[in-house]
């Protein structure tokens, strides 16, 4: 092989790899159907290729684990995640936040709720809990915050409660799911939030008359944008640069947004948006611990220490 064979051949193969390092694939936690996702989020990802020149692949995995598992072996670089989620992805996935949803009406937050069906006899949370073992409960999914990790502290851990042992039933599923399991009455409760139940509320008035709201949370941090730290750095620039800016001026975009979750836009942020969310499981956890059982004085000591250590930590 002569010199300038050599030298076509090295180029080539480094055209190849640039061109490979433009693929990016976006994850996006399992809210709701892989199909219903698809259809919110394919939109914005295409602008996002006009404007980036990035090639972008979209992966919507059944559940949030697949999306965090995705970005934990290179599978996906950027990803859409709940708070919890997010946490996650940064402990377990290498990942790192850096921007920030808005919603269309400027605020950056959402609330969790309990709902059950209309024609339900529970009207309270009180009564839920009161007539629990007559209950069929829906949960979110594991890492989601708003469908598991808030209402297992408010609605549980500060009641001393273990919802597997407290309900007649528990089943884990994503807020779609659970919004169509308590409209047919197969649970008789279910978590949500305020943005799941605003998009049925504009596109489905007549399903959401049908259920109520029976519990509403302190609010929660809207959702971050997390991506892997070890992005070539130009990429991540490209990207922040699009979701900072968009939608900013832009009707068609906006219009993109409001059909996602009725987002208004984006800010930069970083991985202290977590810090209340890390607090909120950690708290959860101590209150578990101080009424374990199974744990020793010493042993319960111990872990009380450990978790007031975290704690101490996250508020410096």
């Amino acid at each position: 092989m002569n010199l300038r064979h050599l030298l076509t051949c090295t180029a080539l193969a480094l055209n190849c790899l640039a061109a490979a390092a433009q693929n990016i694939s976006f994850g996006i936690i399992a809210t709701d159907s892989a199909s219903a996702q698809r259809e919110r989020w394919e939109p914005f990802f295409r602008d996002m290729e006009k404007k980036t020149g990035l090639k972008i692949q979209s992966f919507y995995a059944p559940d949030y684990a697949g999306v965090i598992e995705a970005m934990r072996f290179n599978k996906v670089q950027v990803a859409w995640y709940g708070n919890k989620a997010a946490m996650e992805a940064v402990d377990r996935s290498n990942g790192e936040v850096f921007a920030q949803l808005m919603y269309a009406d400027g605020t950056f937050g959402y609330h969790a709720l309990l709902i059950t069906h209309k024609d339900s006899p529970y009207q309270t949370l009180d009564q839920v809990l009161a007539n629990a073992k007559n209950v069929n409960f829906g949960i979110g999914d594991p890492n989601s915050t708003s469908g598991f990790l808030v209402p297992s502290y408010y609605v549980f851990a500060q009641r001393k409660i273990d919802p597997r042992t407290t309900f007649k039933t528990v089943r884990n599923a994503s807020h779609g799911a659970n919004i169509q399991a308590t409209l047919a009455k197969q649970v008789d409760v279910a978590t949500n939030n305020t943005e799941d139940m605003g998009k049925l509320e504009s596109n489905r008035p007549d399903l959401f008359s049908q259920l109520r709201v029976i519990w509403k949370s302190p609010l929660i941090p809207s959702d971050p944008f997390v991506w892997r730290k070890d992005l070539d750095p130009q990429v991540k620039a490209k990207i922040k640069s699009f979701v900072i800016g968009y939608a900013k001026t832009d009707p068609a975009e906006k219009a993109v947004l409001k059909n996602i979750y009725n987002y208004g836009g984006f800010r930069e942020s970083t991985n202290d948006q977590l810090i209340p969310i890390r607090q909120l499981e950690l708290f959860r956890d101590r209150v578990r611990a101080e009424s374990d059982t199974k744990l020793s004085a010493d042993e319960r000591a111990k872990v009380l220490a450990d978790i007031d250590g975290k704690l101490a930590a996250l508020n410096r």
